[in-house]
């Protein structure tokens, strides 16, 4: 018989609006013994059935729901949410051959993440639930994706919550040579998926880096924290006329370069290495000024400990970007940090826009690809922010 999980009374509410994680603290009492990654039924306390997930006694999230039917959580199970998953991404971007296929959530499957890179698939098992699966869900996988390779990335840290050890390497077929070369919105790039950063690419800004194509014809660009140059790469392909992209990664300075030259502009492309605050601050010195301003930093709150000195850092670089350009420019503006709400990062771009006396006209306001799903339930898997603004004169 299935071991089962009840809640304390009142504690059901949130589950019942859609999350999928249910806390130590909320749980009453367990009955049967559960090992670590087994199944668990979960019961309201007036004994209504919230749904089956798996259990893990070592993380502070005790349970994470898969399904709110009793339904087996079994290889099919697996392989439907994956064919579900990959119907999503054909309707949204058909065209598309790199994309997330599983979001974690954000695809009914917490803990899971899977990216296609051409035909190759990256996966990442953060949790031990997922974990404990990794076999039938790579068989899953291979069925529903006929990939040339799938090799494993679980080398984040937050496994470590779960109790987990960093790991990866091969897990089935043939991984091409690194690095190799995937495709987004016809432009090529060149990714490591065995070495870069998270499974290779930051597949999320797809839909953001297209948004430049109407404000970048003609343009001078600066790309801050410009990684491999996509952002870049996009910028020129849609008529800027030139972009300088900086980055304190010597590793991501010679990809982007590497990048750029695979598109054909390396005469109007200047990539350098340097740490982007003392670089803005350096511009700006030197009267430097660029019709369009990008800059899409790493997380600066990992955590809600690190909120004030992130908001500080946020503030500052949007500050130094919009005294870079021009009246009738144009700042790019992007956060990934689940933990900066998308009011306050809204917020601290016009507390900077008054401290440089330049104001903002808001373009747009944008989030995370399609590949990206927001579970509406889980607001976590809504975290990146891209604000596009126009400098009035």
């Amino acid at each position: 018989m299935m071991a089962s999980a009840t809640l304390k009374p009142r504690h059901e509410q949130r589950i019942l609006n859609g999350h999928l994680w249910i806390y130590q603290g909320n749980v009453a009492r367990l009955d049967g013994e559960p090992s670590p990654g087994d199944i668990v039924d979960v019961f309201a306390a007036d004994g209504e059935f919230l749904g089956r997930g798996y259990y893990n006694p070592h993380s502070q999230i005790a349970i994470r729901l898969l399904t709110r039917v009793k339904e087996p959580v079994d290889r099919s199970f697996f392989l439907r949410r994956i064919q579900r998953a990959r119907a999503w991404r054909a309707r949204v971007m058909p065209d598309a051959t790199s994309y997330r296929l599983i979001y974690s959530e954000g695809d009914l499957l917490p803990g899971l993440i899977v990216d296609r890179y051409e035909d190759v698939l990256v996966v990442q098992f953060l949790t031990l639930g997922m974990d404990a699966r990794r076999e039938i869900i790579v068989e899953a996988l291979v069925e529903a994706e006929s990939p040339r390779a799938v090799y494993e990335r679980s080398d984040v840290p937050s496994r470590r919550y779960e109790g987990l050890e960093l790991r990866q390497g091969l897990l089935w077929g043939e991984l091409p040579e690194q690095p190799m070369v995937i495709r987004e919105n016809g432009l090529s790039f060149e990714i490591d998926v065995t070495g870069g950063q998270k499974t290779g690419y930051f597949l999320d800004q797809k839909e953001n880096r297209r948004s430049l194509a109407p404000f970048v014809p003609g343009a001078r660009v600066l790309d801050v924290f410009c990684h491999n140059g996509a952002f870049a790469v996009h910028a020129l392909r849609y008529g800027a006329r030139e972009v300088l992209g900086v980055d304190s990664s010597e590793q991501a300075v010679q990809s982007a370069r590497r990048n750029a030259a695979l598109n054909g502009y390396t005469k109007s492309a200047w990539f350098v290495e340097a740490n982007a605050f003392d670089f803005l601050r350096e511009m700006d010195r030197s009267s430097e000024r660029f019709d369009v301003v990008i800059l899409d930093p790493p997380a600066f709150a990992k955590s809600k400990a690190h909120f004030e000195p992130a908001r500080r850092g946020y503030k500052e670089v949007n500050l130094r970007g919009l005294k870079l350009l021009h009246p009738g420019g144009f700042l790019v503006t992007c956060s990934c940090s689940h933990h900066m709400p998308a009011d306050e990062f809204y917020r601290l771009v016009l507390e900077a826009a008054n401290d440089a006396r330049r104001p903002l006209r808001l373009v747009e306001s944008r989030g995370q690809a399609k590949d990206h799903p927001i579970l509406t339930g889980v607001p976590e898997s809504a975290y990146l922010k891209c604000l596009i603004f126009q400098v009035l004169e």
